[in-house]
């Protein structure tokens, strides 16, 4: 068997961790196994799905490094649906449901009330014909529930491991609304037979669904792809992460955080699993780790200083030639030497602009009263020694000060700053008259 997997997002909003964890899961084991990826675009809600938001995806899934080896789109294949729709009515297994909201929500709080599961009562079924013609005739349009067997489904989940859903607990789900617009249920089933996809990997919350969609796949004469279904993401406290969600899109990581696309990779290719979350800077090396069998049962808590630490750990060991164009773009492309000086101290690319500026631009010193003699001598010794070593060595032996003391002042009159590059690398960037002057308290 070949393997052939999907990844089928809504363009109705913004790909988020959530997405793309789903997308890499299935794109690692495709990858591992020799197989194919499909990246599916679901846009059967034609109303919220708009061309930029999946202008969007594809961008995202470019530039995650996650390609695809084939594409389509829900809204070219609604004949397809529709055929199989008619087919499941053909063998009764479509059924015509004419309750509004309204009353359906009655029902289920009145199930409730009597300590019943709320499922669907199945009322449509025994309306006869005569009484779905005057309703009809009232303007009342049906929607359409795909009957359930009430029997138990069982699959061997490549994750989760066996498992067994009654579908006699179950409402017999909606298939097409009232409208005669598609729900996911039925398009999903068609297009997984139709593009011969052997493994479907998505959320857990979808189990119920699975059960339901393996149903649809024996009714329709198809055999059900094999099922896995991962643990969702939790944020680092353990609570919901879904209202989170749009300050952890895609895109906002790239753009507005500037978090590197093999940080985000690293992250959720590793947590939840039994391998250590640890940065990996080739994506072969994340298919060459992957399997099923590492995805704990518990939520995979996504904290975003976890995320940041790994796009540190990415920018301290980037060459300047991979961030050349970048630092370019920005402003604050100061050469190799510099990239080599500060890249240790950056957790975002865009905080070189800082030191950037430090270096190369006019830079208010920080001066301590107590401290303005010192530095006076420093600026005098700074023409006659050569280099950060040197100065302080020097400085050291005239003025008696050492440690803090000695490196603090400097530091702060050097770059207005209490923390940031060695002060070795640093210090050679700098203009020897800007630098004298900083060490003087003037602006340079």
């Amino acid at each position: 068997m070949t393997v052939k997997v999907r990844f089928a997002p809504s363009p109705t909003g913004k790909l988020h961790v959530g997405n793309i964890r789903t997308a890499l899961l299935n794109w690692l084991f495709a990858n591992s196994m020799n197989g194919s990826f499909l990246l599916r675009i679901d846009d059967t809600d034609i109303a919220r799905s708009t061309a930029e938001f999946e202008t969007g995806i594809f961008d995202d899934m470019a530039w995650l490094g996650l390609p695809h080896d084939q594409t389509m789109k829900q809204s070219e294949r609604f004949a397809d649906y529709d055929a199989a729709a008619d087919q499941l009515r053909a063998k009764g297994l479509l059924y015509p449901c004419y309750e509004t909201a309204e009353e359906l929500d009655r029902q289920r709080k009145l199930q409730r009330a009597q300590s019943k599961p709320p499922v669907y009562n199945r009322a449509a079924l025994a309306l006869t014909d005569a009484e779905r013609a005057k309703l009809e005739t009232q303007g009342v349009q049906p929607h359409w529930r795909f009957k359930l067997s009430g029997q138990s489904v069982v699959w061997q989940d490549v994750i989760r491991g066996q498992q067994h859903i009654e579908t006699a607990s179950l409402s017999d789900p909606v298939l097409i609304r009232a409208d005669n617009s598609y729900l996911y249920t039925l398009p999903s089933v068609v297009d997984d037979r139709d593009m011969n996809i052997t493994h479907v990997v998505r959320g857990e919350d979808h189990v119920t669904n699975s059960a339901a969609q393996i149903e649809i796949f024996e009714a329709l004469g198809a055999t059900a792809p094999h099922m896995g279904h991962h643990p969702l993401l939790v944020g680092e406290d353990g609570g919901k992460l879904s209202k989170r969600l749009g300050t952890l899109s895609v895109a906002g990581l790239r753009d507005e955080e500037q978090i590197h696309p093999m940080a985000i990779l690293s992250l959720l290719a590793k947590i939840g699993t039994s391998d250590p979350v640890e940065v990996r800077l080739d994506i072969n090396q994340l298919v060459a780790e992957f399997a099923f069998s590492k995805i704990a049962r518990a939520p995979a808590r996504f904290d975003p200083s976890e995320l940041s630490a790994l796009n540190a750990k990415i920018l301290h060991e980037a060459s300047y030639k991979d961030v050349q164009s970048k630092l370019d773009a920005m402003g604050a492309d100061g050469g190799e030497a510099f990239w080599m000086a500060v890249r240790g101290n950056l957790n975002r690319l865009a905080d070189a602009t800082l030191w950037h500026d430090i270096v190369f631009r006019p830079t208010v010193p920080v001066i301590d009263t107590d401290d303005a003699r010192f530095l006076q001598k420093a600026a005098e010794l700074l023409v006659t020694t050569n280099g950060w070593q040197e100065l302080t060595a020097a400085l050291k032996n005239e003025t008696d000060r050492k440690g803090k003391s000695l490196f603090m002042p400097l530091r702060l009159a050097l770059t207005g700053q209490a923390h940031g590059p060695d002060m070795g690398a640093l210090l050679p960037l700098i203009d020897t008259e800007r630098a004298k002057a900083r060490l003087n308290g003037e602006t340079a």
